[in-house]
């Protein structure tokens, strides 16, 4: 089972239960079990490691054994006896009944046993599951049940290996996705979406590409995801991750119980991990322990400051709050409205050279007040880096206009990056959502401070002056298209304007010679189409084929669409550093071919690809190059008697697709399989050829016979077989005229039954196939299974980057074809059609005929027509 079929079940079960317990409760109660086993496979692990058996765990896995209970403690910071393991929770040869008092006995006794070391980590974590159980039934019996599907439901989660983390956070994600609708809308909190807090990690992984220990805190951390995501991001750079130390608070109990547990089981060091439950705006930093606040004294500056606090938070400041050190250089967020209080409490614990980035409502950009003097202050004060203009819609649960701030304590230039990426996005259910080229696009333009047209522009702080402190994008940068211009002369008499044509130039730059070869000049101001048949006059051209060659070597030249390393070495290759060592090729490659190409088009491609071959990385680096050899049965969710069933619909490779293996392996029975198919679709047509000409018998459409069916689209194959019989015996030895209705339709009868024997052989010859694909994967070569696995992906990779020409082609043409339509037929054009449809109906009225009142109208109607 991979992933995505993971979460899906898992989703399911969550529809199931929530006619029961509201769907973000159900959320904690699933990750919490999701976490608890976690730890118990880990402790498992750890034993299995050193030669325990399960006798071993039984005996010895106790409380009362201490010896047991500190190695544990030392090893992994907390203990857990066999009978609360998790493996023996659904150990179905237990001793006892499985019941939800284990469950609370367990936490019970986790909570008590952990190391005092790791407390700031692990105690308390539970407690939300804890506490909610009762909420699971009415009564201990209906509790049991709804944890025992839960508990099954859960136990097909891998958490041994290198996939453990991957796959855990993958499904805490798909939940925490899926549950963001519902949850914390009261509150102002929203989840934040993995392309959005990618798109911040990537910004500050640049910042902190040379760093080699890394200290990064979200103040209000929700999930924990932008924590994670900057994390993973800094990890391509940083070679050792245990040097990333993870700072978090969060003021509501059970989201912070989740943070705790995501940044675990994404395999942190417990001492990495610093989570504080508390006020962010009360309670600020520094953090000390109650038992020794001299020595323990972290006033908390960090490298990275992330965070996506709540919109417009009511917020009541305090008199001290004007020599609060968080506010007393810019001034103090109003009441009511908390936004700038969480931005300068972010940026009071960045460090002289760190990065913060933080989502806000694009008003904190032009509110008045003390918003606006607080904006002043951060400008001349020189914090501001860069202002992100995001989609609207973009985040759960809220249509409120977002933005992304990025600011720095010190910075070696004055200006500030405007980025306007509100145009960039695919629409996915009912939110917008960033692309892949998108947010590296916007990456770019803020780690190159890049000036892009309609997308950013660098301004000084005098423009800003000038403008009052206001920042709000529009003011700075016009992404809106262009209006569309229409020439008054070229729409009365034809021809396109010179001025429209010259938008095209980096096309006539590129192809000096298609300009001419297009259009044809008529005077200094306006051209007219010289070819019709635009499409072959660009292929054609001689400059075109000579870019169309040059980009077709570049392709055959990229070491990762070569015959290269990337499967061969997929035991030791990190997916997310090749990928940006690819994607850096990439853009390097396609510089010569823009602006007709976009490098971004490109490198998305690159990257819808890249998440197919990660997988595939990802399960073979987990299980081994034997995965590639392993097909399975393959289910789909069908309706059976009004109920949801899983049935079996074939077969699917782990990793290779049967159809590769057969197109490579097997390309003399693929061969033969399609003639086969189209023998059988030459009979299907001289049979519907059949039906269309008796369909038209006099007889037949007067009367449908019993072997047509009812609408007559078809043969009834029993009783046209009947009629047949009847039809040789009325005729006895006669020859019967191959063109007469009974001639048809013995033919047709043959036919029937020609395809109802073609169409057993194909299924026959296709089971052999499938037979014989089976026997073939089973014996594959590692060299067999490399080369499949780079036509399954580097094959159709280099494909879908061959076709970006193309499609600029097509686009070219149909602007091209647009412009040549836009003035294609004058206006006096038009009146003349008009003038001679109106002679032409006066003439017609000529003919016309009725009373005296009705010929005086119609003469009327002719002066008109005729502007007499």
């Amino acid at each position: 089972m991979n992933k995505q079929q993971l979460a899906s079940k898992i989703w399911a079960s969550a529809n199931k239960m929530r006619s029961k317990i509201e769907a973000n409760e159900y959320k904690d109660y699933i990750l919490g079990f999701i976490f608890y086993k976690f730890i118990s496979d880990k402790l498992v692990e750890l034993l299995r490691a050193e030669g325990w058996s399960e006798a071993d765990m039984k005996q010895y896995l106790v409380e009362e054994n201490e010896e047991m209970v500190k190695y544990c403690q030392d090893k992994r910071g907390y203990f857990i006896a066999y009978n609360d393991l998790f493996s023996t929770w659904i150990n179905p040869l237990r001793e006892t009944p499985f019941t939800v008092g284990d469950v609370r006995d367990a936490l019970n006794r986790f909570a008590r046993l952990i190391k005092p070391t790791y407390a700031r980590v692990y105690a308390g974590i539970f407690d939300t599951l804890q506490n909610g159980l009762s909420k699971l039934g009415e009564n201990t019996g209906s509790q049991t049940k709804s944890i025992v599907n839960l508990l099954d439901l859960i136990k097909d989660i891998p958490t041994d290996g290198s996939q453990d983390y991957d796959v855990l956070g993958f499904i805490y994600e798909y939940l925490i996705s899926n549950f963001a609708a519902n949850a914390g809308k009261k509150a102002g909190e929203f989840y934040t979406p993995h392309e959005v807090a990618l798109m911040m990690s990537e910004i500050v992984a640049h910042h902190l590409r040379n760093a080699d220990e890394i200290k990064i805190y979200d103040p209000t951390s929700g999930s924990g995801s932008l924590l994670l995501n900057i994390g993973r991001s800094v990890g391509k750079f940083i070679e050792d991750k245990n040097k990333i130390v993870y700072y978090a608070q969060e003021l509501k109990e059970a989201t912070y119980n989740l943070t705790r547990m995501n940044l675990v089981m994404r395999g942190i060091l417990p001492d990495n991990i610093i989570v504080r439950n508390g006020d962010t705006l009360e309670e600020d930093w520094p953090w000390f322990d109650d038992s020794d606040p001299t020595s323990t004294y972290d006033p908390l500056y960090c490298d990275a400051v992330v965070s996506n606090p709540p919109y417009s938070q009511e917020w009541s400041p305090k008199e001290e709050s004007k020599t609060d050190p968080r506010y007393k250089n810019y001034g103090v967020a109003p009441q009511g409205t908390a936004d700038f209080a969480f931005l300068l409490h972010d940026l009071y614990h960045v460090k002289p050279g760190g990065i913060m980035t933080i989502v806000l409502p694009h008003g904190v950009l032009f509110r008045g007040g003390s918003e606006e003097e607080i904006r002043k202050n951060l400008i001349e004060r020189n914090n501001i880096d860069a202002i992100i203009g995001l989609p609207a819609n973009i985040f759960f649960g809220t249509g409120i206009p977002t933005i992304v701030m990025v600011l720095k304590q010190k910075r070696d230039r004055d200006d500030i990056l405007i980025v306007d990426a509100s145009k960039g996005f695919q629409k996915v259910g009912k939110n917008n959502q960033l692309r892949a080229r998108d947010i590296r696009k916007i990456v770019d333009a803020v780690t190159e401070r890049r000036e892009i047209p309609k997308f950013s522009r660098l301004i000084t702080r005098d423009e800003v002056r000038e403008n009052g402190y206001n920042l709000n994008i529009p003011r700075y940068v016009n992404s809106a298209d262009a209006d569309e211009q229409w020439d008054i002369y070229a729409t009365m008499f034809g021809g396109v304007p010179n001025s429209e044509i010259d938008t095209l130039a980096d096309v006539w730059t590129a192809f000096p010679s298609l300009r001419s070869q297009i259009f044809e000049q008529v005077d200094e101001k306006y051209s007219r189409l010289r070819q019709i048949d635009i499409d072959n006059t660009v292929s054609s051209n001689g400059e075109f084929a000579e870019f169309l060659n040059r980009y077709n070597a570049m392709l055959k030249e990229m070491p990762v669409l070569q015959y290269n390393n990337i499967f061969a070495e997929y035991r030791t290759v990190n997916a997310n550093r090749k990928l940006r060592e690819v994607a850096n090729d990439l853009f390097e490659r396609m510089k010569p071919f823009e602006p007709l190409i976009d490098s971004y088009a490109a490198y998305q491609l690159l990257e819808d690809h890249w998440r197919d071959i990660s997988g595939d990385l990802e399960i073979l680096q987990s299980e081994g190059l034997h995965a590639a050899r392993i097909y399975e049965p393959k289910y789909e969710i069908k309706k059976k008697d009004g109920k949801d069933v899983e049935v079996q619909v074939g077969y699917i490779g782990r990793v290779l697709p049967l159809e590769i293996v057969q197109e490579y392996m097997l390309p003399d029975k693929l061969g033969q399989l399609e003639t086969m198919r189209n023998d059988l679709v030459r009979i299907q047509s001289d049979i519907q050829e059949i039906l269309g000409i008796v369909q038209e018998d006099e007889g037949v459409a007067a009367n449908t016979p019993d072997w047509l069916k009812d609408d007559m689209s078809a043969f009834v194959p029993k009783d046209l077989k009947a009629e047949c019989k009847a039809i040789k015996a009325k005729h006895g030895k006669e020859k019967i005229d191959p063109e007469s209705l009974d001639g048809r339709l013995i033919e047709a009868d043959k036919l029937l039954d020609l395809e109802k024997k073609q169409k057993k052989a194909i299924s026959q010859y296709e089971d052999e196939i499938l037979h014989d694909t089976f026997k073939v994967m089973e014996t594959l070569s590692d060299d067999d299974v490399f080369a499949l696995l780079h036509a399954k992906h580097i094959v159709r990779l280099e494909k879908s980057l061959a076709d970006l020409p193309m499609i600029w082609e097509r686009g070219f043409v149909s602007a091209v074809k647009g412009l040549a339509d836009k003035y294609g037929e004058t206006l006096v054009d038009i009146d003349r059609k008009i003038s001679d449809s109106e002679q032409s109906l006066a003439s017609l009225i000529d003919n016309l005929t009725g009373s005296d009142h009705d010929m005086a109208g119609l003469r009327e109607f002719q002066k008109l027509l005729r502007h007499e």
